[in-house]
């Protein structure tokens, strides 16, 4: 496996520009981080679709609701828990309850805010928007997949929310891919456990297949990008074919990616379920590799889980 040559966020960003090339609707707003999310780019290309709202993102989230309002199709950005958690009562009345096709933009999902620390580090951001109705829950596993959402994304009607992860991610996707959102992903086929895996937490879940195999353990590996819509489909299938399940994901198991899977197998077909996340932490100052195993999200953690769940087979 190796890293992609591109960034996420040049790659949100050129997309952006290339789309508003043939689209005049498209508008992007940041909370004064622009650098760290390469909308410079846009700024220098549509000067005048392009805002700056300053570090007030309930601000933000408002003027995204007025310009969609008036049939602009927005992009907001900031760092995921402010472009969540510090103005959840304008996403949810602004923009979701009046039905406006704003589409907002978190960065650095989880773990991979690093040295911002805990009150940077979103572990709740995706169980927080998945409560709200009809809000589309994206995250992209690489610069591919975001490429070929982003059109998706676009003519959606309705709000989305993009998980970003801004830099370089380990390449999963090649211009093979064909994309749905709320379509699952099968990079591997496998008998015994289905590792069910969303964001960094994929390339994770391949490795840990790939060790579960040496082990007599055979691994399906489920890549759920859109956690709502989910694909129930997907999860079914899952249990029926392996009878056990394992969820991968870089945020709180509270409500995140694990509760949502949990809800259709509880509902569709009951199987042994074990869960890799966050458990009731707040993040904190740290490296990446240090804060992946202080909070349990390792390729050893998957494993493990996957052993525990096949045992309750």
């Amino acid at each position: 496996m190796m890293t992609d040559e591109r960034e996420v966020r040049q790659t949100m960003a050129a997309g952006l520009v290339s789309a508003a090339a043939k689209d005049d609707r498209i508008v992007v707003l940041d909370a004064d981080l622009m650098s760290c999310h390469s909308t410079k780019c846009f700024l220098e290309a549509y000067p005048e679709r392009f805002i700056n709202v300053g570090i007030a993102e309930a601000n933000l989230i408002g003027v995204a609701a007025g310009m969609a309002a008036f049939g602009k199709i927005p992009f907001a950005f900031s760092f995921a828990p402010f472009a969540t958690r510090r103005c959840y009562d304008q996403i949810f009345i602004s923009v979701a309850y009046s039905k406006l096709p704003v589409k907002i933009v978190g960065s650095d999902p989880g773990v991979m805010a690093e040295a911002n620390g805990g009150t940077h580090m979103p572990f709740e951001d995706m169980s927080i928007m998945r409560a709200i109705p009809h809000m589309v829950c994206f995250e992209p596993t690489d610069a591919t997949m975001l490429e070929k959402a982003l059109p998706e994304i676009i003519d959606y009607p309705g709000a989305v929310y993009i998980r970003m992860f801004r830099k370089k991610a380990e390449k999963i996707y090649d211009d093979s891919l064909e994309f749905k959102l709320g379509k699952a992903v099968t990079l591997k086929d496998g008998g015994d456990v289905t590792l069910i895996a969303s964001g960094i937490m994929v390339a994770r879940a391949l490795k840990a297949a790939d060790e579960l195999k040496e082990a007599g353990i055979d691994a399906r590996v489920l890549n759920i990008h859109t956690w709502k819509p989910i694909d129930e489909d997907a999860i079914v299938s899952a249990a029926k074919d392996t009878g056990a399940i394992v969820t991968c994901e870089n945020h709180t198991t509270a409500g995140g990616l694990g509760s949502a899977v949990a809800e259709v197998a509880a509902e569709k077909c009951p199987v042994p379920m074990e869960f890799v996340g966050v458990k009731n932490s707040f993040g904190e100052v740290g490296k990446e590799a240090y804060l992946s195993e202080k909070f349990g999200l390792t390729v050893s953690d998957i494993v493990a889980a996957a052993k525990r769940a096949v045992a309750r087979k």
